[in-house]
This record gives C-alpha cells, sequence and structure tokens, in this order.
C-alpha cells in the first residue's frame, strides 16, 4: 500500500482494437462516455466498485474512470486489503485512510469545496468508498488533470513511480490499440487521442498537397488539424499556430501519442507531426512524399519542441 494520497489523472484509452480504422472511430471522447472495461478489469474489479468508478468520473470531464480504478487497486486492492489503513476506522503508520488513502485533512478540504452525491456517509467519510472514489475525482480535476495528467497524479503522490504504475495499471484496466499497418500496437492515452491517431492512419499513403486539407491530399498542419477534429478537439490551422497554442511539453518529460511535434525555431516553425509512441510520428513530409510514418528524429533532426493539445469542444 502507498502512503497517502493518490490521485491520477491520465485519461487512459479505451479497450477497443481498432482494426480497420475506417470503421474503428473510439466511442469514448472526454466529456462523454468512458471507456469499456477490459476483460482484465471486469474479473479483477468488484462490481459495486466498477460502478462508482465509472460513475465518479462525471464530475471531471476527461477523467476516465480507468485512472481512478488504478488508483483504487493500488492503493486498497479495491477495498480488499487487509493492511491497516483501509477498513473504517483505521489508518496507516502515515495516517491515510479507506480505500483511496486519503489523509483526513486532505479529505475534508475536498468535501468543503465539493458537494458529494448522495449515496455515501453522512457526514462524508474517506473509509466509505463511495465517498472516498467521488472525492478522488474531484481531487483530481483540482490537482489540473485536465491540463496534465502526469502532474495531478504527482500531486497526489509526489513520486514519478507511482505515476508510472498507476498509469500503466489504468491502461491494463482500459487499453486502445491501434492496428493497421504501421500504425499497429499504438496504445493512445485517452480516447480522443485513439480517435485521431486512427484518422490519420486512415491518410497513410494520401499525397502531400500545400494547403491541403484532405480533398486531393494533406500538408502537414493539415492532417494534424483534421485528425483532431474529428476527436472534438480544436487545434488551430497553421504549423506556427499550432506551436503557440501549446501548451508545450517540458522537455524532461516522455513523449506521449497524441503529441504533436514541431520542427525548426519558435518563430519559424516549419513542419508539425502526430508523435504516436516508439520514436515514430505519422505526418505529410512534403512534394512527393504521401503520408507516413517516419521516426519523429526526422529531416536532419531539427526538432524543436512537443505540444500536448487541451481538450475543447470542436465547433
Amino acid at each position: 500500500m502507498k502512503i497517502a494520497l493518490a490521485l491520477a489523472a491520465v485519461l487512459i484509452a479505451v479497450p477497443l482494437v481498432l482494426g480497420g480504422i475506417g470503421q474503428a472511430l473510439v466511442k469514448g471522447m472526454f466529456g462523454n462516455s468512458s471507456t469499456q472495461p477490459s476483460q482484465e478489469a471486469l474479473a479483477d474489479i468488484p462490481g459495486d466498485y466498477l460502478a462508482l468508478y465509472r460513475a465518479a468520473v462525471s464530475v471531471c470531464p476527461g477523467l476516465d474512470w480507468s485512472i481512478l480504478a488504478a488508483i483504487g487497486k493500488i492503493e486498497s486492492d479495491h477495498g480488499r486489503s487487509t493492511l491497516p489503513g483501509v477498513a473504517g476506522g483505521t489508518e496507516n503508520y502515515a495516517g491515510a485512510r479507506g480505500p483511496m488513502q486519503f489523509l483526513q485533512a486532505t479529505f475534508d478540504g475536498v468535501v468543503a469545496r465539493h458537494q458529494l452525491p448522495q449515496g455515501g456517509q453522512k457526514p462524508p467519510s474517506p473509509w466509505n468508498k463511495h465517498d472516498a472514489i467521488h472525492a478522488a475525482a474531484h481531487y483530481l480535476c483540482d490537482s489540473g488533470a485536465q491540463q496534465d495528467i502526469r502532474k495531478a497524479i504527482w500531486a497526489y503522490n509526489h513520486a514519478d513511480w507511482y505515476v508510472d504504475d498507476v498509469l500503466e495499471q489504468a491502461k491494463k484496466y482500459g487499453e486502445a490499440v491501434v492496428g493497421t499497418g504501421s500504425c499497429d500496437n499504438i496504445h493512445a492515452p485517452n480516447p480522443a487521442v485513439a480517435q485521431a491517431i486512427a484518422f490519420a492512419c486512415d491518410q497513410l499513403g494520401e499525397p502531400y498537397v500545400w494547403g491541403g486539407n484532405g480533398e486531393t491530399g494533406w500538408d502537414c498542419s493539415g492532417l494534424v488539424m483534421a485528425a483532431y477534429r474529428v476527436a472534438g478537439v480544436v487545434i488551430p490551422r497553421t504549423t506556427q499556430l499550432q506551436y503557440d497554442a501549446g501548451p508545450l511539453v517540458p522537455a524532461d518529460q516522455p513523449l506521449m501519442p497524441g503529441d504533436l511535434v514541431f520542427y525548426g525555431q519558435p518563430r519559424n516553425v516549419h513542419h508539425v507531426g502526430l508523435y504516436v509512441g516508439a520514436g515514430k510520428m505519422i505526418h505529410a513530409p512534403t512534394f512527393g512524399q504521401p503520408v507516413q510514418v517516419s521516426p519523429y528524429r526526422w529531416n536532419g533532426d531539427d526538432y524543436l519542441a512537443a505540444s500536448r493539445p487541451s481538450f475543447r469542444p470542436a465547433v
């Protein structure tokens, strides 16, 4: 059992295998439906806990239930752990309590800021699974989960290994794998990214066209804008504006599938691709080169930076 709070925030993806990409746009999107449980999730998570994880994320558009479930697994094995601090009225040596291992002061702070829905205890208790899971969802949002998932998880338990463990467990509970030739085995970190990558994979082999928006081909920024638009995420049209819009991924953080990777100089950004993991990106390179998967360290290695688009509903 880990010490203190452990709230995670990465919207870990859907459990669908996206083969035949044109027919496999992921149903779950930020702020709409959550991903469906994987077979591992159904086998491991008690039914009452699974229902609570899936219901609680409604307070935080963009938060997938699998993140809460991963925290519940790591902290208390969904309330099944016999270690001190899980059962009602007990706490561990650090003062953590209940299935989500809240410190009492932190739990009280969440309850003071947010009214928990009916179904728990009166007054709310960190040992009550209903109250603890709903409070966890609120805490994630308060910690900026919708803007920076890793930062929000780290705010709950200040350890990089903990963040990694939560994300890995969440991926097992709800995992999106894009599978189509050069796009095989891409693990999308959330439903919108899965949709964006699925769309981009469908464009492989399409010609490069300067200013292309898909009618006869694509240019680099047109491709990534269209990919995110089908997923309900608005980004600007041109490469420079996409870079300027950010938010930029800190240089010391690893890239994630769905990140936009940019090339050039801060005031002269000339190319963008859609990162898909394993050092690869999908992009529309230049004249005479169709949409393709390439190493993201591309074209003389004038890589500049990456951004992680924020969710904003498409209009």
